[in-house]
């Protein structure tokens, strides 16, 4: 049975904690309550990639929460992941779908209303708000996406939890977060601060 999707997903970019073992800041997240974790470390070669998705399979299993893994199919499916998240130049949502089964859930990535294949789970549409090398699109081409899009739609870039009210009037289901949570002084407060703007 497909796992409802979480309101919060943290997507991984081990440079962004500041020196800090990836792993362990996850796990802090994970003991505040976060429930979905995007392992996204595109540099990576396979073993080491597969080693790693096999430490947060560990590390979110304890906590039940969902792993997804992006891109890579084939480790999502070697970790036991429970589903994946197709960037734009990815395969297809209906052949990832073949393989990882009926019960992974399948996201993607889009930068543009209208964009997101009614066959996936969900979309991260982005980046709303200002990232380092990336420009925001802003919170009203978010409602025009959520408006445009027959799935559910999470904010993502640059997203903070003094912004989550704004993503919500834009009709988000959630958000996608990366340096709020990886770059925090304390995980944990960070994640803390996350749910409850979305509670």
């Amino acid at each position: 049975m497909r796992r409802a999707l979480p309101r919060v997903i943290l997507v991984t970019d081990r440079r962004a904690t500041g020196g800090r073992d990836l792993v362990d800041v996850v796990r802090a997240a994970l003991d505040a309550g976060l429930r979905a974790v995007q392992l996204r470390e595109k540099d990576l070669p396979g073993r080491e990639l597969f080693a790693l998705a096999e430490a947060l399979r560990e590390a979110t299993a304890r906590a039940d929460a969902l792993l997804l893994v992006n891109d890579r199919v084939d480790v999502a499916i070697a970790a036991g992941a429970d589903g994946v998240h197709l960037g734009g130049g990815s395969m297809q949502v209906a052949v990832a779908r073949r393989l990882v089964g009926p019960d992974a859930l399948i996201g993607v990535s889009t930068h543009a209303p209208g964009e997101a294949p009614v066959d996936a789970d969900f979309a991260f549409f982005g980046p709303v708000w200002e990232t380092p090398g990336k420009t925001a699109v802003g919170p009203a081409r978010l409602a025009e996406a959520v408006a445009a899009t027959a799935v559910p739609v999470l904010a993502i870039g640059g997203v903070t939890a003094a912004r989550v009210s704004e993503a919500l009037a834009a009709g988000a289901r959630g958000v996608a977060v990366i340096r709020e949570i990886l770059a925090a002084r304390e995980p944990a407060a960070a994640t803390q601060g996350l749910l409850a703007a979305l509670a």
